[in-house]
This record gives C-alpha cells, structure tokens and sequence, in this order.
C-alpha cells in the first residue's frame, strides 16, 4: 500500500494526481493498470476555526496555577 500526500494539478479538464517515479517502481506499478484511490482533502485548521469552541472543565487560572505548582516541583 503506498500513502503519500499529493498536490492536485490541472489536467485538461479534470484534476490528476502524480505518482513519483520511485513510488511507482517500489509499487510496480506500471501504466493503464487499474489502482484504487482514497483521497482524504487536508485542510489546515487555524485558531479562528476553534476559538471560543473549546471547553474546559477549569477555568484557565486554575489550569494556569497547576501548571506552575507541577513545574516547581520538578524543577525546585
């Protein structure tokens, strides 16, 4: 099985996906010969898309204050 991440190109119409030499030869792969394919879009997830959507079960001075008491005893 063979996983990579893989930029979409133009190809006249359509969209394609290409598959690195070295992969292709790892994989024997070969030309016309049938593949499955899963494709799974990333999408990079910024601070504007969660903030204000967590939830914590402490507020964060007391999140804050716990850090600060592990952190002394390890290091104090």
């Amino acid at each position: 099985m063979l996983q990579y991440k893989a930029k979409l190109r133009n190809w006249g119409n359509s969209l394609g996906i290409v598959v690195p030499k070295e992969e292709a030869t790892k994989q024997k792969l070969h030309p016309d010969q049938e593949v499955n394919v899963i494709i799974t879009p990333s999408k990079t997830l910024k601070v504007k898309d969660i903030y204000g959507k967590l939830k914590f079960k402490q507020s964060t001075d007391q999140i804050m204050k716990e850090i600060d008491e592990d952190l002394d005893s390890k290091f104090f």
